[in-house]
């Protein structure tokens, strides 16, 4: 409600009224947005609706106003929603602060999203590197949860449509010119295919944490279960130095994570291009490993490394907000101001 002050009105609950002498809530009628509505919905449909009955009640609300919008106050706002006004609670942006604190007391660290879990790669269609046990797992998950589809593992690992194996994200990080003293914050679920794909990375990158290992207290061992600890893996990847998704895709965490990291002020993000990296990686598994770094530096280097760029579909608004939003460091309008570093002034500042 601070954070929007400037914007719109809030209030804690829906005003009473009298009717026939008697005092009651006003009821709120259910109305149900269409996806990617645009702003021209609200201000018919909806707003007939709110004056005909004096509240309503907008139920689903995921993905329920369209991104492209010619509205840039608009957008702006939905950068302070998204940015200032929306915050996880105070014990995960203290444990988040905490961890963060541990990591830099050793110097500068990056985190990374490993996303090589079974509902990515399922998704993916990515089964061919796995035993016929795994890929019988992968197969059924894939029937029981998404569209039936043909996928042809071959196509899409050419295309770059298949997830990093942990082993490649580590090749590129080398190729790029990160050693073996780099520290890295892996935010990941439960990897498929567990500690055989880990090994390699492992190898080239000893020094790893993961929001368990950096303090075994029973503090971070009872806060850092299911989403929370997810919430946890957020800001600390949103904190970190340089951030890196290995699959952005159709993945929230990491593309929120990256307008959130962008609106921060350009943090550095390394992103691969899994179709330019893929025929290389394809290449090295023939046994062609010849200039396989300098290919690897020639396709990583022509991505964008967090820097602004203008938005181009089809990439989304909350990946990057560029250019109707950034926080200001000296704003007119203290609605603007950027958020601070430390997620503990934050908290101060509500």
């Amino acid at each position: 409600m601070k954070s929007l002050r400037y914007d719109v009105k809030i209030v804690e609950k829906i005003p009473e009224i009298r009717k026939n002498g008697k005092t009651k809530k006003i009821k709120a009628v259910q109305l149900r947005p269409p996806r990617d509505a645009p702003i021209s919905w609200y201000t018919t449909d909806a707003l007939v609706k709110m004056k005909e009955h004096g509240a309503i009640y907008l139920t689903p609300f995921s993905h329920r106003l369209a991104e492209e919008i010619d509205n840039p106050e608009y957008q702006r706002l939905r950068c302070r929603v998204n940015y200032h006004a929306l915050r996880f609670k105070t014990n995960i942006m203290k444990l988040s602060q905490s961890i963060v604190d541990k990591l830099r007391a050793q110097g500068h660290f990056m985190s990374i999203h490993l996303r090589f879990e079974m509902d990515m790669l399922a998704f993916a269609g990515c089964f061919d590197i796995f035993n016929s046990k795994e890929q019988e797992i992968l197969k059924k998950y894939r029937k029981e949860n998404f569209a039936p589809k043909k996928l042809v593992y071959k196509e899409r690992r050419a295309i770059g449509k298949c997830p990093l194996t942990p082993e490649e994200v580590g090749l590129i990080l080398r190729a790029m010119g990160f050693n073996n003293s780099t520290r890295i914050y892996l935010a990941a679920g439960d990897l498929f295919g567990g500690e055989r794909f880990m090994k390699p990375f492992r190898a080239l990158f000893p020094h790893l944490e993961n929001h368990s290992s950096v303090d075994p207290s029973d503090e971070l061992a009872e806060n850092t279960q299911g989403l929370s600890g997810s919430a946890v893996d957020y800001m600390v990847c949103l904190l970190s130095d340089i951030f890196m998704p290995t699959y952005d895709g159709p993945s929230n965490f990491a593309n929120n994570l990256l307008g959130h990291r962008l609106y921060y002020g350009f943090r550095t993000t390394i992103r691969p291009d899994r179709k330019a990296l893929a025929p290389i990686f394809i290449d090295r598994e023939k046994g062609r490993t010849a200039g396989f770094e300098e290919a690897v530096r020639q396709a990583m280097f022509k991505t964008n490394l967090g820097g602004p760029h203008k938005r181009i579909p089809p990439e989304s608004f909350y990946t990057n907000s560029w250019p109707e939003c950034f926080c200001q460091t000296s704003p007119q309008n203290p609605a603007h101001k950027c958020p601070p570093d430390n997620v503990l002034e934050i908290l101060d500042s509500s």
